[in-house]
């Protein structure tokens, strides 16, 4: 429990260091987020905002996780799948983000072309699973042998949290608000388990979520870009894999379970019906444009994400 403690602290610490020459860097640079056209009238003045924050999160949480498990004496091999995973996704994300600066316009990898990227990296964490605990799914107290349809699950579960985490990230400090109580249900599931690393990985995550809070909540100095989104989200859905919380996922998570059912349910309804739901999806930009301020929105949505993460470790032990 002390290593978990030190490893958030020194993420912590780290991505506050990190930031303030990253952000004077993109500043330079003119490196800045264009906002989607479709986007509410009120996001136009977040235009120019330097992006691709998420790269001195990944860095906070790679060095400050390294650091942390090689003190602890728990770096093993899963160590290098969760770490490697997140760089990988991280690296699809940035790849998103330099197209949009490029072409200077919110569009960037086509969505075939970042789902392939997506899956192909979820596999790497989808085949040690396999490797070292089979075909098994737990929950609770009970586990469950899906066969063949496992690496199926595990792959959707891990690019469906990289997507979902993506989605979420709409609002000034919205993403890692949300984020920090899903990785602590998620590290404290893991650590219960026995699963220390992933635990510790965990506690990284959180401090890094909390340091970027500092330049992100509003009005935002930085955004983390689909750089640190689609990694973040990688890496919750690989980290509840390894540590075997993977169906609890679905309530922990269950705020970006809410954002990309309201995606779904939008485009369903407009093609079958013609008709919209929501003003506009994913929902936090629904309840903004009934009135809500953008902190008032985090502030909710966060408090969402704090008594479902509770319910899940609650769930874990009744199950």
């Amino acid at each position: 429990m002390i290593m978990i403690t030190v490893g958030l602290l020194l993420s912590l610490v780290l991505c506050l260091l990190f930031g303030v020459p990253y952000i004077d860097f993109l500043r330079k640079k003119t490196i800045g987020q264009y906002i989607l056209d479709l986007a509410p009238e009120a996001h136009a003045k977040k235009a120019g905002t330097p992006t691709t924050g998420g790269v001195f999160i990944i860095l906070a949480i790679i060095i400050s996780s390294v650091i942390t498990l090689f003190l602890a004496e728990q770096i093993d091999n899963s160590t290098w799948i969760i770490l490697i995973t997140l760089l990988f996704m991280g690296l699809a994300g940035f790849q998103d983000d330099y197209l949009k600066i490029k072409g200077k316009e919110n569009k960037g990898l086509s969505p075939r072309g970042k789902l392939v990227r997506q899956i192909l990296i979820a596999l790497i964490p989808t085949i040690y699973a396999m490797q070292h605990y089979g075909t098994i799914l737990t929950l609770g107290s009970k586990t469950y042998d899906i066969g063949f349809l496992y690496p199926i699950l595990a792959v959707f579960i891990i690019t469906g949290a990289s997507n979902a985490y993506n989605l979420t990230d709409g609002l000034d400090g919205l993403v890692a608000s949300t984020g920090i109580p899903a990785f602590m249900a998620c590290g404290f599931l893991a650590y219960t388990s026995g699963h220390t690393s992933s635990a510790i990985i965990a506690s990284t995550v959180i401090g890094a979520l909390i340091g970027f809070l500092r330049y992100n909540k509003p009005k935002a100095q930085v955004f983390m870009g689909d750089t640190g989104s689609l990694a973040l989200g990688g890496l919750l859905g690989t980290l509840a894999i390894i540590g075997r919380c993977e169906l609890l996922l679905a309530i922990f998570g269950g705020v970006f379970v809410m954002e990309t059912l309201s995606v779904i349910i939008q485009v369903t309804s407009f093609k079958l019906t013609g008709k919209r739901v929501f003003k506009m999806s994913p929902i936090h930009h629904h309840f903004e444009l009934l009135g809500h301020s953008e902190i008032r929105i985090v502030k909710e949505f966060t408090l969402v994400s704090l008594l479902l993460s509770v319910l899940a470790i609650i769930l874990n032990y009744i199950i």
